[in-house]
């Protein structure tokens, strides 16, 4: 599946200005993107920073975006409004607009409001996040809830990244959100309610999952790079980003980053695979903006 390029999207003049100073002017460039998401401290709480304490404190993640040349940092609005003000122009922001903690069950999975698209105006963000959980019974508010997000930044000129996750009791009695089914449905389901982007977990193939989802996903396998493939294919205009999940062994995140870009992903979003470790070693996986040129120079010489 080709990758989706800015200048095939019809966009405003603001949504495309601030797309391009994401995917050209930093990070990766030539069109792709690299952020490093901070959103997990709302998500999941302090255990996420237990075996990084350092990690706990923003400044790590700002001083990483900057010096590992990422696309920009994810944040939520009070950490932005606490600490983001002194790197403001060097890192940019995209401001995540929504949140829930882990406490209740995902079973009616669904992510209110806790900031505005003016605020990310005003905050100097490129971008804002939008959490929608696919599938969960509580999937009518979360219609609506976005459709007013998707209004204002149509108004503001601020592209809208939606992290669309497969949720809920009925995602998990069909096997679960990871199946391919489950992520193409979220993929296609955030293309038709508007995304300008669009965030997803990779595909795992587990046989005993598989068997439970819908005709004709039930009797499919696909090897890895299909399955990235397909879901691109389903977020059809929506450029994809790829999310890197939990912390895995190094080479496993590079092996994604790799996989992503090939397949024709825009981008990669990996948190807690980046800053769940120490500084020094957290930095040095910048490398993955060497790899993201690489495989697309190796795409394009293919014509890929």
């Amino acid at each position: 599946m080709p990758r989706v390029a800015i200048d095939q999207l019809d966009l405003s003049p603001g949504k495309r200005t601030r797309l391009y100073r994401l995917l050209y002017d930093h990070g990766p460039g030539h069109g792709l993107g690299m952020f490093l998401p901070l959103d997990q401290g709302l998500e999941h709480g302090p255990r996420d920073f237990w075996d990084n304490p350092d990690a706990a404190d923003p400044e790590f993640q700002l001083r990483l975006a900057e010096e590992g040349h990422y696309s920009a940092i994810v944040l939520q609005v009070g950490l932005a409004e606490r600490y983001f003000g002194r790197w403001a122009g060097r890192v940019p922001l995209v401001l995540k607009l929504n949140g829930k903690t882990e406490i209740p069950s995902d079973d009616e999975a669904f992510s209110p409001l806790n900031a505005s698209v003016e605020d990310a105006v005003r905050l100097g963000a490129d971008a804002v996040g939008y959490t929608l959980y696919v599938g969960s019974p509580s999937q009518d508010r979360d219609f609506i809830q976005f459709s007013g997000v998707r209004q204002e930044a149509t108004r503001l000129g601020m592209p809208v990244i939606v992290w669309s996750y497969p949720r809920g009791r009925y995602v998990q009695s069909k096997g679960g959100q990871l199946t391919s089914w489950a992520i193409e449905y979220a993929a296609r389901v955030a293309q038709e309610l508007g995304a300008d982007l669009v965030k997803v977990n990779l595909p795992e193939n587990d046989p005993e999952n598989i068997r439970l989802t819908p005709k004709p996903y039930s009797a499919a396998s696909f090897d890895e790079a299909e399955a990235v493939r397909r879901v691109i294919w389903a977020a059809g205009r929506a450029p994809v980003l790829v999310s890197g999940g939990s912390k895995v062994e190094e080479e496993d995140v590079i092996h994604k980053a790799r996989i992503s870009i090939r397949s024709g992903a825009t981008g990669i979003i990996f948190g807690r695979n980046i800053w769940q470790r120490p500084y020094t070693e957290a930095l040095g996986l910048s490398r993955i903006e060497e790899i993201i040129r690489e495989e697309a120079g190796v795409l394009a010489r293919a014509g890929g």
